[in-house]
């Protein structure tokens, strides 16, 4: 009942995301509007607020369809693995993206969720590796196995496709991965480990 709870408790972050995403997009049909110049466009001061609203905007139905399952799989399985630092992990990877892509990005506007998504699955495949965990690095194999093909998106392979976010939000995912190292959970340590340590204090 426990692990059930937690899952709940997991998914319902990424739940929320999603609906208020596709409830813009369904707005935005009706109406007709273009929230999309209020994405990120680089260097430019009023392209700032983009940092906050780029990830909630998406060019099309395709886009926020192909957008929506990495957002609920891989949000869930930070909430789920790293709860202790999960809110900190998405809000900085959220504004370290935004930022990174404001300073470097190509005079577009840029918009959708995939920035966050690359940080998301960055900042899982590294601390299972680095936490020398072998549940955590099942979750990065696992990570590798469901989304690996994302590597080609951070290289300007597709016009159209802002490789941008998708290098910003990898970065900034290794670097809160080694920035959080020691925080949520780690290793387990087998008795055999601590009486090795007590015999070499001896």
């Amino acid at each position: 009942m426990k692990e059930k709870t937690k899952f709940l408790e997991s998914i319902f972050y990424p739940l929320i995301f999603l609906t208020i995403i596709w409830g813009i997009k369904i707005i935005e049909i009706i109406s007709g509007l273009n929230p999309g110049i209020i994405g990120i466009y680089p260097r430019h001061v009023p392209g700032l607020p983009g940092i906050i609203f780029a990830p909630m905007i998406h060019g099309s139905l395709a886009h926020l369809f192909s957008n929506s399952g990495p957002v609920l799989v891989l949000g869930t399985t930070v909430f789920y693995f790293y709860s202790p630092v999960a809110f900190r992990v998405v809000f900085l990877s959220w504004v370290a993206t935004g930022i990174l892509v404001w300073l470097a990005g190509r005079e577009a506007y840029h918009i959708g969720a995939s920035g966050l998504i690359y940080a998301m699955a960055s900042f899982l495949f590294f601390s299972g590796f680095i936490r020398k965990s072998i549940e955590l690095i099942a979750i990065s194999l696992i990570v590798v196995f469901l989304y690996g093909s994302m590597i080609w998106g951070i290289f300007p392979l597709v016009e159209g496709v802002s490789w941008e976010s998708h290098l910003a939000g990898a970065v900034a995912g290794f670097v809160l991965a080694v920035f959080y190292r020691h925080h949520g959970p780690q290793r387990k340590r087998y008795k055999w480990e601590d009486e090795e340590d007590e015999e070499v204090q001896e």
